[in-house]
């Protein structure tokens, strides 16, 4: 383990026993690279997106303070932070879909609407194909949601879920090629 990531698996340690202020402590050292996971995320979505990395990270916080989890060290942190993230995304992009917001409904102005751009697939496209995924083979789905929405190395997803970085390189390689067929059929 690294020099850095021991304060952080030791804070960790101490919140899930009950120490609060050792989570006064563990925030400023994991603040900055959730950030830069929320930043990440967000880099795919479209232009004027309402939501903004530091609004994921903050909601994030707030659901796992009020979560009950035990976690075991960093790697187990940052990967229930992937989850948390995605899931987060994925609900406010659910949120904005609904009818009474105007049901998915781009605003463009008429010279944005004159150019035509080819349809990506948003974070609930991916989300809803992550789930597909899931349902056939669960831990390819673990691994694109640990690299992708938690930022891990392959060394940190592969000590996540048990499996050599190898594996990891190989699970990622075949769900991508899954998801973009997925993707591109829909």
């Amino acid at each position: 383990m690294a020099p850095e990531q021991k304060p952080v698996t030791q804070l960790l340690r101490q919140w899930s026993a009950g120490d609060k202020a050792a989570l006064d402590q563990l925030m400023p050292l994991v603040y900055d690279q959730l950030r830069r996971l929320a930043s990440r995320c967000m880099a795919s979505e479209r232009p004027g997106h309402t939501l903004r990395a530091t609004a994921i990270v903050h909601e994030a916080y707030v659901r796992l303070v009020d979560s009950n989890l035990d976690f075991n060290d960093r790697v187990h942190f940052f990967a229930m932070a992937a989850r948390l993230l995605r899931q987060i995304l994925v609900d406010h992009a659910r949120a904005q879909n609904r009818q009474k917001r105007g049901g998915g409904a781009i605003d463009l102005t008429l010279d944005e609407a004159i150019l035509v751009a080819p349809d990506q697939p948003g974070i609930v496209e991916l989300n809803d194909a992550l789930e597909r995924l899931s349902s056939v083979d669960p831990r390819k789905a673990q691994v694109v949601e640990l690299l992708y929405f938690g930022g891990l190395t392959y060394d940190e997803a592969a000590a996540a879920l048990g499996i050599s970085a190898a594996t990891v390189h190989r699970e990622l390689r075949m769900a991508k090629a899954w998801l973009l067929t997925e993707l591109s059929d829909s």
